[in-house]
């Protein structure tokens, strides 16, 4: 498995466990030259749980796959729309 698929399954996993409706959750990956970027779109009824009040859920998640993308050295980050 290739470190990009091991960070989507991360977003996947994490976003997922969080919302009611996971079968609605989808995810598009765009590469750029530096980094990844993770667009989620979820149920519109689930977007404020994936957020977070202040942000503060999306940040934590933002923070995560940073993380586990930068044991490979890349970037990546993580938008929500719902």
């Amino acid at each position: 498995m290739s470190p990009a698929a091991d960070t989507e399954a991360l977003v996947r996993y994490l976003v997922t466990s969080l919302v009611e409706h996971p079968d609605d959750v989808t995810i598009a990956r765009r590469d750029g030259e530096m980094s990844t970027a993770y667009e989620v779109t979820v149920h519109p009824d689930d977007t404020g749980k994936v957020i977070g009040r202040g942000g503060r859920i999306i940040k934590a998640i933002r923070v995560l796959v940073r993380a586990a993308a930068s044991v490979d050295g890349a970037d990546a980050t993580v938008d929500v729309t719902g």
